[in-house]
């Protein structure tokens, strides 16, 4: 079943800025083929990659590397690839969870049924999610290029696009830190 993706194309597009994070421990840029295939897609998409990088998948320097684009006014969107299965060295969502302030469920339940049609019944091993932290939102995918492909031509593309109807994450961009003004 083709999911219905409708642009109102009287509405304006705005670009996002995205951070690319790459979570291996064996990888480098030079090979690091899942990044590179989402970088194309972001760009040919309209869209800025303004930070990537490669860290091992330990916990602690995952975290550090949300915490760091979620205090940059510059990013508006952090996208992982890798860590996110069953193995002990997979921490990826771990350390989503240390800093998410919301998590978006649908998008691991929507990422997994998208799988599905593709992978079976081996989509219960990805722990792919979304989330938002300070005002920016956070999306882990699997490490394969498939999986990339996936869950940006099939989810992140659409609600990305600020002229995706009936609604999109963009449109509520200006909304995401109203619960830390009103703290203030």
């Amino acid at each position: 079943m083709d999911a219905p993706h409708r642009l109102d194309e009287n509405l304006p597009f705005l670009s996002v800025s995205v951070a690319l994070l790459t979570v291996s421990d064996s990888r480098s840029l030079e090979e690091d083929r899942s990044g590179d295939t989402l970088q194309r897609l972001i760009g040919e998409a309209g869209h800025r990659v303004v930070r990537r990088e490669i860290r091992k998948d330990e916990i602690d320097l995952i975290e550090a590397y949300l915490k760091d684009c979620i205090g940059d006014p510059g990013i508006d969107v952090v996208i992982t690839t890798g860590g996110t299965g069953v193995t002990g060295r997979d921490v990826t969502p771990e350390a989503f969870k240390r800093v998410m302030e919301k998590e978006i469920e649908g998008f691991g339940e929507l990422f997994r049924w998208v799988s599905y049609g593709k992978i079976g019944t081996s989509t219960i091993q990805s722990r792919a999610l979304g989330g938002v932290a300070g005002g920016t939102y956070l999306f882990a995918l699997p490490g394969s290029t498939g999986a990339c492909k996936d869950g940006w031509n099939e989810i992140l593309r659409w609600q990305l696009d600020s002229r995706h109807k009936p609604c999109n994450l963009v449109e509520l961009m200006p909304r995401l830190q109203e619960h830390l003004r009103r703290a203030g």
